[in-house]
């Protein structure tokens, strides 16, 4: 994001200041440690007004990462959520792409060592994650190289900066190779998930998508879309797949909040399908999608406001 579209305002350490102010010292420990937790989270503009997805969700989230890895947030939900419409309203933003942050600051030394923990909310302006016109052509993708965390090393349930370091591999290999994304596979060598992303693969009409045990975050977007699909009466089946299940396919498509529903379109150079988004992934985009058009019933309350 070039310096030039930089929000105004950001919310940060309990009060709204200006985006060049929030600051911390480059000896805070999560510069040297990726001592951080954080949520991605998307409001958009309804026929409402601006609403929030699943932000209590993705505040609960943000708590539980901060919970396994031992950090107690200076701030409660309902503090948290005040600050993410304070700061919308601050920058005058109905659609948009917020990031609340809390980590380890500058305190002592060392891995363990005690430190005050810091918060922040800022929103941006941000369209389609991978890119532009991807929602509607889709990506080509690749299998990483870089396998995800083991079971017992990081816990990937928990959505922390220092795990983006393997997601950032993945990313910037894909991205040298001319590819869109990349797919890595778990340490069994069995699918996990894109280097931000959830994966799910078409067969027959049903999704498949990897288990929570295959090193991947628990996505709420991920989430979204099963429970979308399921009330349509979509069959869903959470299972190890083998790599090889991606060259099999019907369909392939990532989702995430940033990439919200992003199809796939061929898979290490080979089409996946006929090498365009297929019939279900349009469908379910046209789901996810139309909640925030009013085309899609919402009755378990994901879009929230102030």
């Amino acid at each position: 994001m070039a310096a030039a579209n930089y929000p105004e305002w950001i919310w940060f350490n309990g009060r709204i200041v200006p985006w060049r102010d929030a600051n911390l010292h480059v000896m805070s420990h999560v510069v040297h440690y990726g001592s951080s937790v954080f949520e991605g989270i998307r409001s958009y503009a309804t026929p409402d007004g601006a609403r929030v997805f699943r932000l209590t969700d993705h505040l609960r989230r943000l708590e539980s990462s901060a919970r396994i890895h031992e950090m107690a947030l200076p701030f409660d939900r309902a503090a948290l959520r005040a600050a993410c419409f304070e700061v919308l309203s601050a920058n005058g933003l109905d659609a948009a792409y917020l990031r609340p942050v809390a980590w380890r600051g500058l305190g002592g030394f060392g891995l363990s060592a005690d430190t005050p923990i810091e918060v922040a909310v800022a929103a941006w302006r941000m369209g389609p994650y991978l890119g532009p016109d991807v929602l509607e052509r889709g990506i080509d993708a690749c299998v990483s190289s870089w396998q995800r965390m083991a079971p017992n090393t990081i816990p990937t349930g928990a959505k922390a900066g220092g795990n983006y370091l393997s997601g950032q591999l993945i990313a910037r290999e894909a991205r040298r190779l001319g590819f869109g994304e990349g797919i890595a596979l778990a340490a069994n060598g069995l699918l996990s998930e894109g280097a931000g992303e959830n994966l799910f693969l078409v067969f027959e009409g049903a999704l498949h998508t990897p288990p929570v045990s295959a090193a991947i975050l628990d996505g709420i977007t991920r989430d979204s879309i099963v429970r979308l699909a399921r009330a349509e009466g979509i069959a869903v089946v959470e299972r190890d797949l083998p790599r090889e299940y991606l060259y099999l396919a019907d369909e392939v498509f990532m989702c995430g909040t940033a990439a919200e529903i992003t199809p796939i379109r061929s898979v290490d150079g080979r089409p996946v399908g006929e090498g365009r988004p297929g019939p279900l992934t349009r469908r379910l985009q046209a789901l996810f999608f139309g909640l925030f058009d009013g085309s899609t019933p919402d009755p378990d309350g994901w879009l929230e406001k102030s």
